[in-house]
């Protein structure tokens, strides 16, 4: 499905061509890089989203899982974030209906599309999953996991059934911080398509979390479900309202009208 012919090393070079040393210092403080902060020890380019996304939008599909593992590995933030968004790319060209049809692999393997397209579903999602500890930083985190996991739990699996979903609450009790925010931001995609029983399972698992990363990422989540079905958040932040961190109320209430937003601060 991928034409293969870049390279990481072609890819770290073209975004260390554009280093900046003075927004380096800029996310070096953003993305609390201090010593015993989150992000402690690691390195930055010095390149804003958009141009990672350039680089990205111009080798899509034209690097391997090997090179893009390689990425993923690397020292530099940037080229973290390019491998992972690059894997953005190989799962929505997967994803049925896809203007990126497989007609290649269709026709090498004489299977039905619909199968192929399966197949590589899962191989981008396990290949996701064994790199999760490398999305260490909570930009590379939700730039990813709504748009790889997300996805691919939404369609079956090449033998027709559904992804076990139980991999989530894996996550969110994994030992890994990075790993426990992939687990309820991934509920993003399923909330979208109005299912919202995993982000609301998870967000009662995470609930007591120590950190702030966790408490913003519940509270965005069951913000999402109120978008949607605000009834259902009231009745959680009912049951669970007296649990909460005050991050993960505010987060959650955000866009209620200010007399509901004072009645559950009141709480």
């Amino acid at each position: 499905m991928t034409a293969v012919s870049i390279t990481a090393a072609d890819l770290i070079a073209t975004l260390r061509s554009m280093e900046d040393a003075r927004q380096r210092t800029n996310l070096l403080r953003f993305f609390k890089t201090g010593p015993g902060e989150y992000g402690e020890g690691d390195r930055f380019i010095g390149l804003k989203v958009p141009q990672v996304r350039l680089v990205v939008k111009e080798a899509r599909l034209q690097v391997s899982l090997e090179e893009i593992g390689i990425l993923l590995q690397s020292e530099w933030h940037e080229a973290r974030l390019c491998g992972f968004l690059l894997l953005v790319e190989e799962m929505k060209a997967a994803l049925p209906r896809s203007r990126n049809a497989p007609t290649k692999a269709v026709a090498e393997t004489g299977k039905p599309e619909a199968v192929v397209r399966a197949e590589r579903r899962e191989e981008i999602a396990r290949f996701y999953l064994r790199h999760t500890r490398r999305a260490n930083n909570w930009d590379l985190v939700d730039m990813s996991c709504p748009k790889i996991l997300g996805p691919w739990l939404l369609y079956p699996l090449p033998d027709g059934t559904l992804p076990d979903r139980s991999l989530l609450d894996r996550l969110a009790k994994s030992d890994c911080l990075w790993e426990q925010r992939i687990a309820i931001v991934t509920c993003w995609s399923l909330i979208r398509e109005g299912q919202t029983d995993d982000a609301l399972r998870l967000s009662t698992a995470l609930l007591g979390h120590p950190h702030d990363l966790i408490h913003k990422a519940v509270g965005w989540m069951l913000r999402e479900v109120g978008k949607r079905h605000p009834l259902l958040l009231e009745q959680y932040l009912d049951a669970h309202v007296h649990e909460m961190h005050r991050t993960t109320l505010r987060y959650a209430i955000e866009k209620m009208p200010e007399p509901e937003r004072q009645h559950w601060l009141r709480r």
